[in-house]
């Protein structure tokens, strides 16, 4: 497996010391909030899971699957929700939490999506951005790391279904999805 990545990106060390930070600011932003967790499946799984552990208020979370990638390294642009809330979220503090946002496309669609179920308030979380790819305009209010514009895999975020469980994010390498 290690083949397959050009390099690392972000070690696991710096990852869990910029988690808990996140968790950090969270928690002081939604003290005395009635805060929902909504993970994006199946990339934000790893993220989600280390950053709710952290945060120091009782809270509830859900899960939404969208699909803009299919097995390419490039989004569609084409967004399908694979599965929905199980919950109303209706008058509720929503925080989104995201693998990576790149276009913004696809949380663009979702932020919409959300909006019109009329939460108390909205935000995103995520733990990569790549900023010079964005065109939708949105906010993103909790980052983790801003990178570049290469393709990552590790700490939940996959090529066709694999690499999610590396402990680090790494660059994958031009010769796995070239082939």
């Amino acid at each position: 497996m290690l083949d397959d990545v050009k390099k690392v990106l972000i070690d696991e060390g710096a990852l869990q010391k910029r988690v808990k930070e996140l968790a950090i600011q969270i928690t002081e932003d939604y003290r005395d909030k009635d805060l929902l967790m909504i993970c994006i499946l199946k990339g934000g799984v790893v993220f989600t899971s280390d950053l709710m552990k952290l945060i120091n208020l009782p809270l509830a979370i859900d899960f939404m699957a969208v699909s803009s990638y299919g097995s390419s390294t490039k989004s569609s642009g084409v967004v399908r929700i694979q599965k929905d809330l199980d919950q109303e979220i209706e008058g509720k503090d929503v925080l989104i939490v995201e693998d990576i946002v790149d276009t913004g496309l696809t949380l663009h669609y979702l932020i919409e999506n959300l909006l019109s179920r009329k939460p108390a308030s909205l935000k995103v979380c995520c733990c990569l951005d790549k900023p010079e790819r964005r065109v939708a305009d949105i906010h993103v209010d909790y980052v983790g790391f801003n990178i570049p514009d290469e393709f990552v895999i590790g700490y939940g975020l996959d090529f066709a279904e694999k690499y999610r469980n590396l402990p680090y994010i790494g660059v994958l390498s031009e010769n796995v999805y070239s082939k």
